[in-house]
């Protein structure tokens, strides 16, 4: 072993001292790369054969022990390291304990580069805890990495707990939090960082923690483990602030744009704030996120507030930030102070210096908010100047926001004029500019000029979609052309455009309203293999329908389709099944159903009482609907009806009781409810079967007063009878609008 020594002791007699730049990737001082090779050549041979006599004087004759890092390296292979690494914790002088870290680092780095498992990492873990292998600052922090990759946290978290404070760094503990926040250890995550951020910590946090903590609080999607509350996330911001770690205006922004969106202004307020506050940076981004936010929520003082604290602040304001306001402006329908922001962005509001072009997103918002409010020749002037004064040429959604504006306003003609000066300009329409005028040609009836715009438009390439279809299928409906309806259904299916549910509902109510119950109960099954359920509206429609065919199991079976299903029936579903038992003469049930009504808290109407009244009527039990009346009358809130009375008086009149429909004439002057025409048809064909002709000439004097105009019923009924007793001149002065009274007097 003496003369080897000697020999390497001469080799560095002769050799300058290292240098201490010595680094991870192993660029090592020229000099040390005779002792290295030497070393690694060794070391090259089977465990079992490695000489000690030559290879410890290499290793541990001098104080260069961290060439064993290189050495380590060299060999090329985790396995071989780790052997090393045994080889050199077993052989090491005491003095050289140290040497131990340099080979331990070499293993890791080596593990690092490897697909190594689970078990061989343990066994360096285990080596760590239970061997008492010295780390160092770096060894640590990639112990910590090599552990986290391998999803063994637990053992990260306890490795970092035993660490000593001197190997401790900044680097271990963003190492740490990055690792749990990343594998849903929250609570964990936030217990090292509040280590960081306690006054005069020895290791407060840099922009690497930041730029970690920042992604986790400004993510999107749901993170493994337990979500960082909203409350949490701005006492992190402003900690982190607090310690000079701020967030870039990326995440500034993403945090704000999260919170907003959850409709938690007030915190995405004390965000911005906070970073203003201690002195971040904060750029019109940020600013635009939280305004918007702001915006949805229609708090124009806070809005008001923070443009104050950008003009402090000297933060320019963007396009979008002038766009944001707008926007907000016109959804208020504020268009005037809109039409102000435009002139101030312009420079002509009296703005200090503030200059910036609108683009074509604030023209559009501006044309539609124009238009919404029906200001359509000032919509038309802001095309104008799009087209001769601005930079931005209009689009499609310019053309398609005028379009839609007139056609709501009923102005089809100019809504052509627009699309064709759309398509002179060159820009190209698409399907919202077809939806948009077919629906406005089906809402005037005019279906035959929207059927061949529409096929028109597919001949250019344009296809419509399924509100194109819908507005065509409702137009139908409306007409009561069901057949031409259900061709465009069938037609929406062949071009591939799957129907949504207001299609199918379209398709039922009209079917129904029709009649064709068997064709809406068709459309039913199909919009249930949709995936589709039906809504209220559309239960009482079929219900509706059932009852007109007299198909009560049908009505059960709707019943308690809505039952299963959570719909609950409203006063229009009891209002027609009452009045469905009631003409049925199914009095019993009829009056179950109204108790039942009441007892889920919906309250009858004047259209429950009348479908009672009126079935009691038609069946002849003209005392049971007066009864009804006068407890409506005396006891219920709902308010009589002019309906109600006319039901009354023609059942009287029916049954030769005059004088009581005369009488609940007199009520309704009393109670101040108008008669109609059907009201005094009713009792003037009444009285003419008593032959009062005085009462007459009273009700067409009250007529007059009224001035309700007659009929051609009421006509009948009294040029008969007036010409039979002589008084065709009353019946002229009538006719012309003058009293009879006084002239038959």
């Amino acid at each position: 072993m003496l003369p080897a020594l000697r020999q390497v002791n001469l080799l560095r007699r002769h050799l300058p001292p290292p240098r201490r730049n010595f680094t991870v990737q192993c660029e090592l001082p020229p000099e040390n790369e005779l002792i290295i090779t030497q070393a690694v050549k060794l070391l090259q041979s089977s465990e079992n054969d490695w000489n000690s006599d030559q290879l410890l004087p290499l290793l541990f004759s001098s104080p260069l022990s961290r060439d064993l890092l290189a050495i380590t390296f060299r060999l090329g292979s985790s396995s071989k390291a780790l052997n090393f690494l045994e080889y050199v914790r077993a052989n090491a002088p005491p003095e050289h304990s140290s040497s131990l870290s340099f080979v331990f680092y070499g293993v890791l780095k080596l593990y690092s580069r490897e697909s190594v498992s689970k078990t061989k990492l343990s066994e360096l873990y285990k080596m760590v805890r239970e061997q008492g292998v010295p780390l160092t600052t770096k060894s640590a922090t990639l112990l910590i990495q090599s552990l986290q990759k391998a999803e063994m946290v637990d053992e990260s978290f306890l490795l970092f707990n035993d660490l000593d404070p001197s190997l401790k760094s900044t680097l271990i503990f963003n190492t740490l939090i990055g690792g749990l926040l990343g594998r849903g250890r929250t609570d964990d995550a936030l217990q090292v960082l509040d280590e960081m951020l306690k006054p005069n910590s020895e290791f407060p946090p840099n922009n690497v923690t930041g730029s970690i903590v920042f992604s986790e609080l400004s993510k999107r999607g749901r993170s493994p483990g337990r979500s960082i509350k909203d409350e949490e996330i701005c006492v992190l911001v402003r900690k982190l602030c607090e310690c000079g770690v701020f967030p870039d205006t990326y995440k500034l922004t993403q945090l704000i744009n999260k919170l907003c969106r959850k409709r938690k202004t007030n915190l995405a307020w004390d965000v911005l704030h906070d970073v203003i506050r201690l002195g971040g940076v904060v750029e019109a981004a940020s600013c635009n996120a939280l305004l918007t936010g702001l915006g949805r929520d229609r708090d124009v003082k806070r809005m008001n507030d923070l443009l104050a604290k950008m003009k402090e602040m000297e933060i320019q304001p963007s396009v979008i930030t002038f766009g944001i306001i707008i926007n907000h402006l016109c959804k208020s329908r504020r268009i005037d102070d809109a039409l102000g922001v435009l002139e101030e962005m312009r420079g002509k509001g009296g703005s200090s210096g503030m200059k910036v072009e609108p683009d074509v997103v604030i023209f559009n918002t501006l044309i539609d908010g124009l238009c919404k409010v029906g200001r359509h020749e000032e919509s038309l002037g802001l095309l104008e100047q799009m087209k001769t004064q601005s930079e931005h040429r209009p689009n499609t959604i310019t053309f398609n926001c005028l379009i839609d504006g007139f056609c709501k306003a009923g102005n089809l003609d100019k809504a052509h004029e627009l699309f064709d000066e759309m398509n002179k300009e060159g820009v190209l329409p698409n399907v919202v500019t077809l939806n948009t005028l077919v629906d406005g040609m089906c809402k005037q009836d005019k279906v035959s000029s929207a059927v061949e715009f529409f096929n028109e438009m597919q001949r250019k390439g344009i296809k419509g979609d399924v509100v194109t279809y819908s507005a065509l299928i409702s137009a139908f409906c409306n007409v009561n052309n069901i057949d031409k309806a259900m061709q465009y259904f069938d037609m929406m299916f062949s071009s591939g455009c799957t129907p949504d549910a207001r299609v199918y509902y379209c398709l039922i109510c009209g079917l129904s309203l029709a009649g064709r119950m068997d064709d809406a109960s068709h459309f039913v099954s199909k919009l249930k293999e949709a995936g589709f359920g039906l809504d209220l509206y559309c239960y009482n429609v079929l219900i509706s329908g059932f009852c007109k065919k007299k198909k009560l199991e049908k009505v059960l079976e709707t019943l308690q389709e809505m039952e299963q299903t959570g719909t609950k029936p409203d006063t229009i579903t009891y209002n027609t099944l009452i009045s469905y038992l009631g003409k049925a003469g199914d009095f019993e049930t009829a009056n179950k159903m109204l108790k039942k009504m009441i007892k889920e808290g919906h309250v009858p109407s004047s259209v429950t009482y009348g479908a009672v009244i009126h079935a009691y009527c038609v069946h002849g039990n003209v005392n049971e609907a007066m009864k009804i009346f006068r407890e409506m009358k005396s006891t219920s809130k709902v308010p009589l009806t002019t309906v109600i009375y006319n039901i009354l008086i023609e059942a009287l009149c029916k049954i030769k009781d005059v004088e009581s429909a005369v009488s609940l004439m007199d009520d309704m002057k009393e109670t101040g409810i108008r008669p109609n025409t059907t009201t005094y048809n009713a009792i003037f064909k009444g009285i003419q079967d008593k032959k009062m002709i005085d009462k007459a000439f009273e009700l067409m004097d009250r007529m007059v007063e009224d001035a309700c105009k007659p009929d051609y019923v009421t006509m009948e009924i009294l040029t008969e009878w007036l010409s039979a007793v002589g008084e065709i001149e009353n019946l002229k002065k009538f006719v012309q609008g003058y009293k009879v009274s006084s002239c038959s007097a």
